[in-house]
C-alpha cells in the first residue's frame, strides 16, 4: 500500500540531491534504511533497523530523535525552516524507530534510567534549545530547567543591607542592620518591605539553609565570619576609627551573603528566606558559634575526616568528578595565594597614604620656614598636592579592599562549600556501599538458615533482605540523584563566578584608571608654579 511521506522523508526530498543509488529521493515507508548515510560527513548516521523494529514496534519518541538530529547535522541554519514548517510531522508521523551508531547514544536509547550519567553532549543540546523543542524524559531535563539555564537564573528581586545601628550597652549590645527588599516576585506578599536584623539572625539563617540543602547537594553560601575583637569594640563604644571600619565590613558582607542567596533559584524559594526577609520578629537564633569563620571550615573539614574513615575505598569512576574536584583543589590554592597578595598591596597603599600625609606635613612646613616667596609659594602648593593624592592614595586603598580583597576571601569560602558537597556525595556512595554489604550479609545468612533447615527464622531472614534490598535500590537513587544535582549546581557556580569576577575586575581597573588620571590633573597643575621659581 502507498504510504504518505513523513517529517524525514520531506526534508529529504527538499535537500540536494543526496548519493543513492536510485537518485529520485522518494523514501518508502518500509524501505531499507541502512543505505542511509550523511551526505557531507560521510558517516553512518542511521544503522540497520531490523533487530530494534522487532524489540520495540512502537516508540514514538525515539524516533524523532534521529529525525531532528538529521536535520540539525545535515542543512545546518536551512533545517530551521524545515523543522518548523513540518515540526508536527516530526513527532505525529513518524512510525519508524532507529538507533543511532554512537556509543554516546546507546544509554539514552536504553529503556533503564541512569540519572548519574550526563546523557548528551554540548553539541546536541544547542541545537534543540534553539529550535525550542523539548523531550520531557529524554535527557532528564525539565522545561523550567532548561528555562532556568537559558535565564541565567535572574529574579526580579534586590535586596540591600543598611544603617547599622548599635542596640543596648556594655557587653550585651549588639548591631542592627536594615534589609530592605524590592521585589515583583508573587511568593512575597508585597513589593517593597523592610525589616530589622543582627548579625546571629544572618547565621541562624545560613544554619537552617545548610541543613536543608548541602547534604543533597546544593552549594549554600557561607555566612560572614565572626569577629570578637572588632565586635568587642564596638561593644564597648571607643571613638575608634577602626570600629567603623568594621561595621561597614560587616555590613558590606552581610549585603554580598543575602545577594548570593537570593540568586540561587532554589534557595530563593526556601520558606525561612522568605520569612527572615519579610516577617519583623524571628525566633533567636541559638549556637552560632559554630556556624561562621572557622566554625564552617571545621564543619567540613569534619565531613572530609569522615570521608578519609572510609572501609572502602572509593575508585571515581566518573571522570567529570574527578577532575572537578582537581580543578577546585587548584583554584582553592591559587586564590588564597592571591588573596594573601591583595591583602599586602592594601596594606601598602595605607602605608603609602601615611608615608604622604607626612611628606605632605613636612612640605608645608618647609615652606612656612623659606624665605623665597615663589618658593614657599611652590612648597605650600606642592604640600596642598600631596594631600590630595594622600586622600587618592586612601580611596584606592578602599577600593582594594572592597572590590578585590573581599571577593576573593568571599570566594575562598564558597570554594569550601563546593568542596563540602563533593564530600556529601562520597559519604552518600558510602552509604549506599555499606548497604550493600550488608544486603550480603543477609543472603549469606539466609543461605545458612536454609542450609540448616530452620524454617522458623527462614521468613524473617527473608523479610530483612527485602528491607535491605530496598536500602540499596534507595541509596543508589540517593548517590545518582546527588550526583546529578552537583553537576548542576557547580555548572551555576561557574557561570556565576566568571561573571562576578567579571564585574569586580571591571571596576577595579576603572578604579585605577580614575586613581591615575586624577594624579595627572593635580601634578599638571602643580607644574607652572615650579617651573615659575625664579
Amino acid at each position: 500500500p502507498d504510504c504518505s511521506l513523513t517529517g524525514t522523508e520531506k526534508m529529504a526530498t527538499e535537500r540536494e540531491p543526496p548519493p543513492f543509488g536510485d537518485g529520485d529521493g522518494d523514501v518508502e515507508g518500509e524501505g531499507d534504511d541502512s543505505e542511509f548515510r550523511e551526505v557531507e560527513g560521510g558517516e553512518d548516521l542511521f544503522v540497520s533497523t531490523t533487530s530494534t523494529l522487532e524489540s520495540s514496534p512502537s516508540s514514538p519518541e525515539p524516533a524523532s530523535l534521529p529525525a531532528e538530529d538529521t536535520s540539525v547535522k545535515s542543512n545546518g541554519p536551512k533545517s530551521d525552516t524545515l523543522l518548523d514548517d513540518d515540526r508536527e510531522d516530526l513527532f505525529a508521523e513518524a512510525t519508524e524507530e532507529v538507533s543511532l551508531d554512537s556509543p554516546e547514544r546507546e544509554h539514552i536509547l536504553s529503556p533503564e534510567p541512569t540519572p548519574a550519567i550526563t546523557p548528551v553532549s554540548p553539541t546536541l543540546i544547542a541545537p534543540r534549545s534553539e529550535l525550542k523543542i523539548s523531550h520531557p524524559m529524554m535527557f532528564d531535563r525539565t522545561k523550567e530547567e532548561l528555562e532556568e539555564e537559558a535565564n541565567g537564573d535572574v529574579f526580579d528581586i534586590h535586596v540591600s543591607v543598611s544603617d547599622p545601628e548599635k542596640v543596648g550597652d556594655g557587653m550585651n549590645a549588639y548591631m542592627a542592620y536594615r534589609v530592605s527588599t524590592k521585589t515583583t516576585l508573587s511568593m512575597f506578599n508585597s513589593k517593597e518591605f523592610t525589616v530589622k536584623r543582627r548579625f546571629s539572625d544572618f547565621l541562624g539563617l545560613h544554619s537552617k539553609l545548610a541543613a536543608k540543602y548541602m547534604h543533597v547537594g546544593y552549594i549554600v553560601p557561607p555566612a560572614p565570619e565572626k569577629s570578637l575583637v572588632g565586635m568587642t569594640k564596638v561593644k564597648v563604644g571607643k571613638e575608634d576609627p577602626s570600629s567603623g571600619d568594621f561595621v561597614e565590613k560587616r555590613r558590606a558582607s552581610l549585603e554580598r551573603y543575602l545577594q548570593r542567596t537570593i540568586k540561587h533559584p532554589t534557595l530563593l524559594q526556601d520558606p525561612d528566606l522568605r520569612n527572615f526577609l519579610e516577617s519583623n520578629e524571628l525566633p533567636r537564633a541559638v549556637s552560632t558559634q559554630a556556624l561562621s569563620g572557622a566554625g564552617i571550615l571545621r564543619m567540613v573539614n569534619k565531613a572530609a575526616d569522615a570521608v578519609n574513615k572510609m572501609t572502602i575505598k572509593m575508585n571515581e569512576s566518573d571522570a567529570w568528578f574527578e577532575e572537578k574536584q582537581q580543578q577546585f583543589e587548584n583554584l582553592d590554592q591559587q586564590l588564597r595565594k592571591l588573596h594573601t597578595s591583595v591583602d599586602l598591596l592594601v596594606c601598602h597603599r595605607k602605608e603609602l597614604s601615611a608615608n604622604t600625609a607626612a611628606f605632605a606635613k613636612s612640605a608645608a612646613m618647609l615652606g612656612n620656614s623659606e624665605d623665597h616667596t615663589a618658593l614657599s609659594r611652590a612648597l605650600s602648593q606642592l604640600a596642598e598636592v600631596e594631600e590630595k593624592i594622600d586622600q587618592l592614595h586612601q580611596e584606592q586603598a578602599c577600593a582594594d579592599f572592597y572590590l578585590f580583597a573581599e571577593l576573593l576571601s568571599d570566594y575562598v569560602r564558597l570554594i569550601t562549600s563546593v568542596k563540602g558537597v563533593f564530600d556529601y556525595r562520597m559519604k552518600c556512595w558510602q552509604k549506599w556501599q555499606d548497604a550493600q554489604a550488608t544486603l550480603q550479609k543477609k543472603r549469606e545468612a539466609d543461605a545458612k538458615l536454609q542450609y540448616a533447615n530452620k524454617p522458623d527464622k527462614v521468613q524473617q531472614a527473608k523479610e530483612e533482605i527485602r528491607e535491605w534490598e530496598a536500602r540499596v535500590q534507595q541509596g543508589e537513587r540517593d548517590f545518582e540523584q546527588i550526583s546529578k544535582t552537583i553537576r548542576k549546581e557547580v555548572g551555576r557556580f561557574e557561570k556565576e563566578r566568571i561573571k562576578d569576577f567579571k564585574t569586580v575586575i571591571i571596576k577595579y581597573l576603572e578604579s585605577l584608571v580614575q586613581t591615575q588620571q586624577q594624579l595627572i590633573k593635580y601634578w599638571e597643575a602643580f607644574l607652572p608654579e615650579a617651573k615659575a621659581i625664579a
